[in-house]
């Protein structure tokens, strides 16, 4: 069947050109010149993620309430407080000599785009129609001004510790969060531990929420969900099949629809790169040109401070500093708002950053220091100076310019040679570890910051492979205490699977490294029922008996996954800081470490645990399991041969309008739901909420690259290409993300038209 074909002519094009859409949605743009290339990346990001690019460039310039009304200013005000306000030269500077140029183009595309929908206003995606509101035109720097779409850390951790500091001491503390390398938590000089009021956090998640447009206020923290993380690995040729390295994505992220990543394909005079990136910032993040295949997970670096000051009783816009005071900067604006006047705000700034609460009563003020506020941290833009790195030395001196978020790359060539290299912008802390808020006084300053040239690389081990799943990474000799980069970081249990599977001598192909990307092993569940099978204490004989013989897969059919999760998340570990800590402490945790709880249990020796911890240890496995069979005979059945993980752990893609939305309407927008099995605990992440386990967070966009052999491969993006929800894209690739399965992701001219479902011709208008 030939491909449909459609004819434009596009005011700002500069020459004649091609889109190829493949039949998986994915956009193939054919360009004769990179500007042209970027020009038609923005048009085609607007042509599929209107709506939601538009929300996206909304939401973080503080101009939701134009099109929601009044009961959204707040939140604007919020966003606005985290805006980049510095200087634009050196910001465009950071991410390479073509950037601003780049970014330029594609915000004049989208702006085509919008252009072409005013003319033809049946192209006008149904959201904006529901809403009564219409797409606005881009500035190249609404791109990179709008920080808070990927948060940096740790002010929630911050708050947290604080408030259990505050509340019963250090030692409680051990209950919150395991710190790596071995460090011993010190409070801040000149820093009075105390409660920080709820409204900091709350200010900082309005301004951060993506998705708000259901409700004025921030939602909850997706607390039970499991923090969010990514796994990548390359395979050098020694290690694969094919003769070939072999490079493993998959980025993991909160489940949004329409989905958080974008696939496109852009070719024109020097330049040739295909892979996933955001609809909203130009070129792409993970993937290949023809010579280097790149990939990135989050390396959990602190990038934020929380600072406190005191305030001049007689005017509280001053703040201490140093031996006398300071003014606190305050900035005026308004926000547009639907139906009625323009609201006027005020925001206030110390010399740290914005003020996100001011406590009179106390005569104290809380600001927020972060990377964001210097050049070159706007989210992933900084992989514009790597899109034509020909090798490992290239990309590395593309990723000095890289601020945030912090990362771990792994890259694969063409030669065979692979490499490994985390960024970021991180703040020199001399005198303080960052784990807690400090004093505004002076007293703890940044000297400066490091970036990539300053943190650790590898290349080509002698393994054979190098990955990465969030894990402490850091080598033995790294000066951590020096370059104090972090010290929280998220659970090992997937890196533990990926390195047990790779360790030793097997060659690997690309079929097998497709479903190591999707095992469902469970390091966890292997530990705790090893810990079950040797107690020897009596009691939860039905559900001990139910997990024994298990296998530890979180598979779809299986029961004894399903007992396992229930206990695991809704059982186990919230009855740890309540067994363990002083009464209060639990609410105060926040996210759970449950690589730390997983320590606790093994070893056996926490204080709470009282005079015979490996007794009171039992007991509260056994109490807990009990309890989870209990739920498990509600929500499944009392017939045990009919539980199966599937029935209760779903796939499912929820729009933000759907909740406002009319059930029919609702029906076209949302996507799902579908089996699935894993955990955010197992390579294959999906993770989810306790209450209903509903998956809320893992991969929708997985890739595995056989290095070279471009058209060989693998990619899929849940639930689909398009965020428009009257295009067969919008949801086609859900079904096979739901089994885990790929698209090709195809390279060469000739195999996208050996595969093509649409061709858009673009001459210039």
């Amino acid at each position: 069947m030939s491909a449909a074909q459609e004819n434009l002519a596009l005011p700002g094009l500069e020459a004649e050109a091609e889109i190829l859409i493949d039949r998986w949605g994915i956009p193939h743009i054919y360009a004769a010149s990179q500007r042209d290339a970027f020009f038609l990346q923005g048009f085609n990001a607007a042509r599929d993620r209107l709506w939601q690019i538009d929300l996206w460039r909304k939401r973080g310039l503080g101009l939701l309430a134009g099109d929601l009304g009044a009961g959204y200013v707040e939140r604007d005000r919020a966003a606005r407080l985290l805006l980049y306000r510095g200087d634009m030269a050196a910001e465009w500077a950071s991410y390479g000599a073509e950037a601003e140029a780049r970014t330029t183009a594609f915000v004049a595309g989208i702006n085509a785009y919008i252009d072409l929908v005013a003319r033809e206003p049946d192209r006008l995606p149904m959201e904006f129609r529901a809403l009564g509101t219409r797409p606005e035109k881009w500035a190249p720097e609404d791109v990179v001004r709008c920080r808070a779409h990927a948060r940096v850390r740790n002010l929630d951790s911050e708050v947290a510790r604080s408030n259990i500091v505050a509340e019963f001491g250090e030692e409680a503390d051990r209950l919150h969060k395991g710190l790596q390398p071995e460090w011993k938590l010190q409070v801040p000089e000149g820093l009075e531990p105390h409660t920080i009021p709820p409204e900091v956090l709350r200010i900082y998640l309005l301004g951060c929420e993506p998705h708000p447009i259901d409700s004025a206020t921030p939602a909850e923290p997706l607390a039970d969900t499991g923090e969010w993380g990514s796994n990548n690995w390359a395979l050098a040729p020694s290690r694969t099949t094919t003769g070939r390295a072999i490079l493993a994505s998959d980025p993991h992220r909160v489940h949004d629809q329409p989905s958080l990543r974008y696939i496109a394909h852009l070719v024109a005079p020097g330049l040739d790169v295909i892979g996933a990136g955001e609809p909203a910032i130009p070129g792409v993040s993970l993937g290949h040109n023809d010579k280097l295949a790149f990939s990135l997970t989050i390396h959990p670096s602190d990038q934020e401070d929380l600072y406190v000051y005191e305030l001049n009783e007689a005017d509280p816009d001053l703040y201490r500093y140093g031996e006398g005071w300071q003014r606190m900067r305050v900035v005026a604006e308004t926000v547009p708002v639907r139906g009625g006047e323009p609201a006027p705000i005020e925001m206030r700034f110390t010399r740290h950053g914005p003020v996100l609460h001011v406590d009179t009563a106390n005569r104290r003020a809380y600001a927020l220091r972060s990377v964001w506020w210097e050049p070159g941290t706007a989210a992933y833009m900084a992989s514009l100076g790597y899109l034509t790195a020909a090798n490992f030395e290239e990309y590395k001196t593309a990723l000095e310019g890289w601020g945030a978020p912090s990362t771990n790359h792994v890259v694969a060539d063409v030669e065979g040679h692979i490499g490994w290299q985390a960024a970021a912008k991180i703040p020199v802390r001399p005198n303080w570890d960052g784990l807690m808020p400090v004093p505004g006084d002076g007293s703890h300053e940044w000297a400066g910051t490091i970036q990539a040239s300053s943190m650790p690389r590898a290349k080509d081990p002698a393994g054979g492979w190098l990955g990465s799943a969030n894990q402490m990474n850091l080598p033995a000799d790294y000066d951590y205490r020096h370059h104090k980069t972090g010290f929280e970081w998220t659970d090992v249990a997937r890196y533990m699977r990926l390195s047990e599977s790779l360790e030793g001598a097997k060659r690997w192909s690309v079929e097998e490294t497709l479903g190591l990307q999707t095992d469902v092993l469970s390091v966890p569940a292997r530990r705790l029922c090893a810990l079950l099978a040797a107690t020897k204490a009596d009691g939860a004989a039905e559900a001990r008996s139910c997990l024994a013989g298990w296998d530890h897969r979180l598979t779809v059919e299986s029961g004894p996954a399903a007992l396992f999760e229930i206990w695991f998340t809704n059982h186990l570990m919230p009855a740890i800081p309540l067994a363990l800590g002083p009464e209060g402490l639990a609410k105060m945790v926040g996210v759970v470490d449950t690589q730390l709880y997983l320590e606790v249990l093994e070893a056996a020796n926490d204080p709470g645990f009282g005079t015979d911890p490996v007794a009171a240890r039992d007991a509260l496995l056994l109490s807990t399991l009990e309890a989870a069979w209990a739920e498990a005979k509600k929500r499944m059945g009392a017939e045990v041969s009919g539980w199966a993980w599937g029935n209760i752990h779903q796939g499912y893609f929820s729009h933000p309008l759907s909740r406002l939305a009319p059930p029919e309407l609702a029906a076209k927008l949302d996507v799902g739901p579908a089996p699935k099995g894993g955990s955010n605990l197992t390579i294959n992440n999906n993770g989810y909420r306790g209450a209903d386990f509903r998956v809320m967070s893992g991969v929708s966009w997985r890739m595995v690259l056989d290095v070279g052999n471009w058209d060989a491969s693998w990619t899929i993006n849940a639930p689909g290409q398009s965020g428009d929800p009257a295009s067969p894209h919008y949801r086609d690739l859900f079904p096979i993300w739901a089994k885990d399965g790929y698209v090709p992701m195809l390279y060469s001219r000739k195999a996208v038209e050996g595969a093509l479902e649409k061709r858009i011709r673009l001459a210039p208008g």
